[in-house]
C-alpha cells in the first residue's frame, strides 16, 4: 500500500513537471527565444519608422522575453499582396510566409483566415477597448479580430507652399478656392495657362475620389460588388474631373506624386497624409538647378457646402497561426507593446500616421507640438480639422475589390489621357474648343462606363 501511495505521488510530481515544462515551452523567454520573420510597408529598408520602432522593441521588451522581430522585407502594399499569393499558392521562388505582415483586409481571402491569428483570444476586452472603435471594427471577420490596427492615415491635399505662393500673387488664386474640388479644378485650370502649359494637381487614388463624391451625394460607388457609374450623381463627379484633366490641369502619369514634385512637374496632389514621408525638401529645375521648398497640406476637399467626407485609410498587422504556441504568444506581446499608446504616437508621428487607440490620438490634437519633424504639423493640423467637421470612411470589402479598383484607376487614365490628347490636336486644328470640351467629356465618361462593364 505505502508502495502504491509513493509511485501515485512520484507519477503526479512527474506530470507536474511536464505540465510546467509544456506552459514553459508555450510561452517565450530567454530561454525559450522565438524570432518572427514581418514584411510591412512603411517606409523603406533604409529609412523606415517601423524599423527604429522595431529596434527599440528588440532591445527593450523583446530581450526581457526572448522575442526578436526579423524584418525581412519593406516594400508596397500590392508587392505584399502579390507575395503573399505567390507564398500561399506555393509558386516556384516563392518566398516563405512571414510570421506577421502588414496588409489590407483584402489579403484574408488570399491568406485564408483558418491560416491567421485570431487576435481577440490573446487581446483582452478591456485592451481592445482602449482602441479607437472605427478602426477596430475594419479588422474583424465576422466575430475573428484578424487585422489590428497599428496605424491609420487618411487623405490630405498636399501643396507646394513656395511655388504656390508666386502663382497667387500673380493669379490671386489662394488656399481658400482649394477648400472645395470645384475651386481645386479651376485653380488647376488657371495654372495650366499661367505656367504655359503644366500640370497643377495629381489625385493619388481616383477610385477613392469618386467613393467620397458618390457619398457627398448620397449614393454609393459599388452596389452588389459592381461600380455603379451610370447613376447621375457619378456624372456629377466626373464632369470637373474630366474638363480639367481634358484641359491639362491634372497629371494624369503613373507612379507617385513626390517623384513629380521633385521636377517641378505639378505642385499639389491628393494623398494619404503619410506621403509627407517621401515629399522632397528640395525641386529640381530642367537646367538642373534647385531650389528648397516648404511644403503644406490642407484638408481633403470638399464635393458639397453640406457634406464632408475622406477615406481613412491604412492596412493593419496580420499574424500567421503557429502550431508553436510561443510564435502565438510572441507576436501578441510585440503587438501589444507596438500599441501601446506612448510607442504607437512615437512610431505613427515620425510617418504622417495617425495613432490608434483614443488615449493616443487625444494626446496628439490636444497638443500638435509633440510631433518632433515640424514639417509634419501642417498634415496634423489638416487631419484635426477634418476629424472634428469630416465624415471618416473605410473603402468597402467585396469580392473582386482589389482587382475593381486597380481596373477603374487605369480606366480612369487610359480615357483621359486619350482625351486630352485629342483636345490639344482638335483645338491645334482649329475646332472650337468649348464645343470639343462638350463632347470629349461626354464621351469620355461613355467610354469609361464600357470599359467598367468587362
Amino acid at each position: 500500500m505505502i508502495k502504491r501511495y509513493i509511485a501515485i505521488i512520484i507519477s503526479m510530481a512527474i506530470m507536474m513537471t511536464c505540465l510546467s515544462g509544456c506552459t514553459q515551452q508555450q510561452t517565450p523567454s530567454p530561454e525559450n527565444p522565438i524570432t518572427l520573420t514581418m514584411w510591412h510597408v512603411y517606409g523603406s529598408q533604409t529609412k523606415s519608422p517601423l524599423n527604429t520602432i522595431i529596434d527599440e522593441f528588440n532591445g527593450t521588451t523583446g530581450k526581457e522575453n526572448g522575442i526578436t522581430i526579423n524584418v525581412v522585407s519593406v516594400t508596397s502594399s500590392s508587392a505584399i499582396d502579390k507575395a503573399l499569393a505567390a507564398s500561399a499558392n506555393g509558386e516556384p521562388g516563392a518566398e516563405s510566409l512571414p510570421d506577421l505582415f502588414t496588409a489590407y483586409p483584402r489579403v484574408v481571402e488570399i491568406v485564408g483566415q483558418e491560416n491567421l491569428l485570431v487576435w481577440n483570444e490573446y487581446f483582452t476586452e478591456n485592451e481592445l477597448a482602449g482602441f479607437h472603435d472605427e478602426f477596430l471594427a475594419e479588422g474583424y471577420f465576422d466575430s475573428n479580430l484578424l487585422m489590428l490596427p497599428v496605424a491609420k492615415s487618411t487623405e490630405a491635399l498636399f501643396i507646394n507652399q513656395t511655388l504656390f505662393d508666386r502663382f497667387q500673387s500673380e493669379t490671386g488664386v489662394s488656399t481658400q478656392n482649394l477648400t472645395t474640388f470645384d475651386g481645386l479644378f479651376e485653380a488647376a485650370r488657371k495654372y495650366y495657362d499661367w505656367s504655359d502649359g503644366q500640370n497643377f494637381v495629381q489625385l493619388n487614388d481616383y477610385y477613392n475620389y469618386a467613393y467620397i463624391g458618390m457619398k457627398a451625394h448620397g449614393k454609393e460607388l459599388i452596389s452588389n460588388s459592381r461600380l455603379q457609374l451610370q447613376d447621375e450623381a457619378f456624372k456629377q463627379i466626373w464632369m470637373p474631373l474630366a474638363q480639367t484633366a481634358i484641359y491639362g490641369g491634372i497629371c494624369l502619369d503613373d507612379g507617385y506624386a513626390a517623384a513629380k514634385w521633385k521636377t517641378v512637374e505639378i505642385i499639389a496632389n491628393t494623398g494619404s497624409t503619410a506621403d509627407v514621408l517621401y515629399q522632397p525638401e528640395e525641386v529640381i529645375y530642367a537646367d538642373n538647378t534647385t531650389e528648397p521648398i516648404t511644403t503644406m497640406a490642407l484638408p481633403y476637399p470638399k464635393f458639397t457646402n453640406n457634406s464632408a467626407g475622406v477615406v481613412h485609410r491604412g492596412g493593419g498587422l496580420f499574424a500567421m497561426k503557429s502550431d508553436n504556441e510561443s510564435k502565438n504568444q510572441a507576436a501578441y506581446i510585440f503587438a501589444k507593446w507596438l500599441t501601446e499608446s506612448g510607442h504607437n504616437l512615437d512610431f505613427v508621428t515620425q510617418a504622417g500616421y495617425l495613432p490608434i487607440t483614443d488615449e493616443a490620438f487625444d494626446s496628439l490634437f490636444t497638443d500638435i507640438s509633440i510631433v518632433e519633424n515640424e514639417n509634419y504639423h501642417s498634415v496634423y493640423e489638416a487631419v484635426d480639422t477634418m476629424s472634428r467637421e469630416y465624415s471618416f470612411y473605410a473603402l468597402p470589402l467585396y469580392n473582386g475589390a482589389s482587382e475593381t479598383q486597380n481596373a477603374f484607376e487605369n480606366n480612369v487614365k487610359s480615357v483621359l489621357r486619350s482625351a486630352h490628347t485629342q483636345y490639344l490636336r482638335r483645338v491645334s486644328d482649329g475646332e472650337d474648343p468649348d464645343t470639343v470640351m462638350n463632347e470629349l467629356t461626354e464621351s469620355s465618361l461613355a467610354e469609361l462606363i464600357s470599359l467598367s462593364a468587362k
